[in-house]
């Protein structure tokens, strides 16, 4: 192994997160476009933990129609429930898990997901997780990064982090972690990169 840690993303890294494919469980096509845009208005308020769950709910649903109301309070109970992992990934993570690897998440995400993301039995694996949503720093902003520096005592020279957005990438690198974009298609190179064996 080319590193001691290996850092993750949550979506789309750990588990697709793909915001049309998650209404689709909640209601109908022409209902769509409506919950889409009440649903998602401003959700990265809840990543940076500058709006309460409670209250992104409340203005929710004063942009939805009276009969749309229980659909997005159902939305909001159980959405982290339609993640779909990506096995190759976890496949992955067991694979480091078994050489003492040590196992991170940094992701951008509300506490309400914080709070409930031991539903992915995954997350058992993980040495520390970082979520944005509770300690309002969000990716790329540099002090998440050194916030889970700091917090776990990491090198970010003994560090790899993998992640879906290329600026969240950048920015790991400026401050001396390595790391590449995860595409869905590249872990055979990411695995070279880190210098685990296929």
């Amino acid at each position: 192994m080319n590193y001691k840690h290996i850092i993750f993303d949550f979506g789309n890294v750990l588990a697709t997160f793909q915001s049309d494919d998650l209404l689709r469980s909640y209601c109908n096509r022409e209902d769509l476009p409506i919950l889409k845009d009440a649903v998602y208005h401003n959700w990265q308020a809840l990543d940076e933990g500058s709006i309460s769950y409670e209250e992104y709910q409340k203005e929710t649903f004063a942009q939805l129609p009276a009969r749309l109301h229980e659909t997005a309070h159902k939305c909001f109970d159980t959405w982290y429930q339609h993640m779909i992992p990506i096995q190759p990934v976890w496949d992955m993570i067991h694979r480091l898990k078994e050489q003492q690897t040590g196992l991170y998440i940094l992701s951008n995400a509300p506490i309400f997901f914080e709070e409930h993301a031991d539903f992915f039995e995954i997350t058992r694996l993980f040495d520390g997780a970082v979520y944005s949503g509770s300690i309002k720093k969000f990716k790329p902003n540099p002090d998440i990064y050194q916030h889970l520096f700091d917090t776990f005592s990491l090198d970010p020279s003994d560090c790899f982090f993998m992640d879906d957005k290329p600026e969240n990438i950048k920015a790991a690198q400026k401050l001396g972690m390595n790391g590449m974009v995860f595409t869905g298609e590249n872990l055979s190179e990411i695995k070279h990169a880190i210098g685990l064996e296929e």
